[in-house]
């Protein structure tokens, strides 16, 4: 492990020291600073000559500036003549722009990660990807991870009796299907027709939610008009307890307002995202991945194999 050094950027320290604190390492020696006219400055503080290296940085708002300070890091590492350099990205931002959905709009999800390889990225260890498709985007390794454990274990806690899982949209029912067998639970999936790219109108549920505990699954948690819109009509459909279990708590906008004004009675997220001061509430709660990375890096790093992590997602 003398071989291993872990850094962190700005966008999560407290992941990154839960990462080392798993590890039984210390972290890595940075400095990261901002010039008179905000341009980012770098400088690693100890020698990475042959060293095995790890940066923590999720690409969370602001997000122009943390990818930024993580393509700067990336550069001065591989310019300190580091063995590997492998990104740890546990929000892997402008993943929604996966695809050209309408016309001259650009895929900037594979302009990102020609940027990450262009930096020095040797390989980019990533959480719930918004789309599997841009793990291809990449021409070096990928490692996709999945805080299905994470969820499965703050849940099991607490006990819930007579479950359903519910996908927010046909497109999670893959994921929504992953926690249904975990939990040895139902499925359901909320039907819903999109207005306009900040609005919804909820059509229909279907399955069966009537006097059940449900959990809505998804990966990301924004505005959280959807997720708000969802659980309204699973009430309507005679939902008893409504709780929701989404990888990366965004939170922008009145998010946190709109959560909790609404009928969900409990939101579990990852701390993928530094949950800043001001988006906290007593209906959130948040579940660390800090291990499930920390036995990733390990794993990487003696060469052994990581699928025993990946879980049976979308099998």
């Amino acid at each position: 492990m003398d071989k291993i050094v872990v850094f962190s950027g700005n966008s999560n320290k407290k992941l990154g020291e839960r990462i080392c604190a798993c590890l039984k390492i210390r972290q890595g020696k940075i400095l990261i600073n901002r010039f008179s006219d905000g341009e980012v400055g770098i400088k690693i503080k100890e020698n990475v000559r042959g060293k095995d290296v790890f940066v923590v940085q999720s690409v969370s708002p602001p997000v122009n500036e943390n990818l930024m300070e993580l393509l700067i890091i990336l550069d001065a590492l591989r310019r300190a003549s580091a063995c590997r350099i492998t990104a740890v990205i546990p929000y892997y931002g402008y993943a929604r722009q996966d695809r050209k959905d309408q016309p001259r709009v650009p895929i900037t999800a594979k302009l990102v990660a020609n940027l990450l390889t262009m930096s020095g990225a040797n390989r980019i260890l990533a959480l719930d990807l918004h789309a599997g498709q841009i793990q291809g985007f990449f021409d070096i390794p990928l490692d996709h991870l999945y805080a299905i454990n994470a969820f499965v274990a703050y849940f099991k806690k607490i006990k819930l009796g007579n479950l359903v899982i519910v996908s927010p949209d046909v497109g999670g029912i893959k994921m929504a299907r992953a926690y249904a067998k975990r939990f040895h639970a139902g499925l359901a999936i909320v039907d819903k027709r999109r207005d306009n790219p900040d609005s919804i109108e909820v059509m229909h549920i279907l399955g069966e939610v009537k006097g059940k505990s449900v959990i809505i699954v998804d990966d990301i948690i924004a505005t959280g008009s959807s997720l708000v819109e969802a659980a309204k009509a699973l009430k309507t459909q005679g939902a008893k307890k409504i709780y929701a279990a989404i990888t990366h708590g965004i939170l922008s906008a009145d998010a946190v307002e709109k959560v909790e004004k609404s009928v969900i009675d409990s939101l579990v997220i990852t701390d993928s995202i530094f949950l800043k001061e001001g988006k906290t509430s007593k209906k959130i709660k948040v579940v660390s991945t800090g291990r499930l990375f920390a036995e990733a890096i390990k794993r990487i790093h003696c060469e052994e194999s990581i699928s025993v992590l990946f879980d049976s997602v979308g099998r």
